[in-house]
């Protein structure tokens, strides 16, 4: 296992309970856990937002029709890797659906795509879509643990913790525009806080 894998948020029992395509509930949890990772690598890849849009429809659908027969063997590929694959393989099709210009020359759509083409779309230097992915996937993580947070606590604690440490506002700063205490301010920091590590510690379980 390499240094990356050790902070993957994919549980082996939510993949578990996707072989079921009616379980609606964790479908959702899939979804809402990784459909802004998708979108986001696909627009650094140098894809507009409704064609990151698409990759993502593309690539869960893909998942859904895959998952009955997954089977996870960490031997040969992690889920993370799987998921990474499956997004750049969504990439390249949507790429390979238009014409464009590559050193001065036009190339037909039917023409198959080197991985250089789309490593190009971004930056024409390159783009390392593995370490992309990884960045992402640790960001998207925070990002929906965040989330799931933000649904459990009270809309002033969770605007008190947004100004203060999202915002990085002075805590008296965040206690005069709310009409709090400042030692409410610190409190929604030090709570909040706690719940995000704790919700990633969950989301981190039993990493693939």
């Amino acid at each position: 296992m390499s240094p990356h894998e050790g902070a993957i948020p994919t549980r082996q029992s939510l993949l578990a309970r996707l072989k079921n395509l009616d379980d609606q509930t964790s479908w959702r949890e899939f979804f809402d856990t990784y459909w802004r990772l998708i979108y986001d690598v696909a627009r650094r890849a140098g894809l507009t937002d409704a064609e990151a849009q698409d990759i993502v429809q593309e690539t869960i659908i893909y998942v859904a029709r895959k998952m009955p027969d997954f089977r996870y063997d960490p031997e040969i590929c992690s889920f993370k890797g799987w998921l990474m694959q499956t997004t750049r393989w969504r990439i390249i099709d949507q790429i390979r659906k238009k014409q464009y210009q590559s050193h001065g020359k036009r190339i037909a759509r039917e023409e198959r795509l080197a991985t250089s083409i789309l490593e190009r779309q971004a930056d024409p230097a390159s783009l390392d879509l593995e370490t992309v992915w990884d960045e992402e996937w640790r960001k998207n993580l925070i990002n929906a643990a965040i989330e799931k947070v933000k649904g459990r606590v009270s809309p002033a604690l969770f605007q008190m913790f947004h100004l203060h440490v999202v915002k990085k506002y002075p805590a008296k700063q965040v206690a005069q525009r709310l009409g709090a205490k400042l030692a409410e301010v610190y409190f929604a920091k030090y709570k909040v806080s706690a719940l995000i590590r704790k919700q990633i510690k969950l989301l981190e379980n039993k990493p693939l």
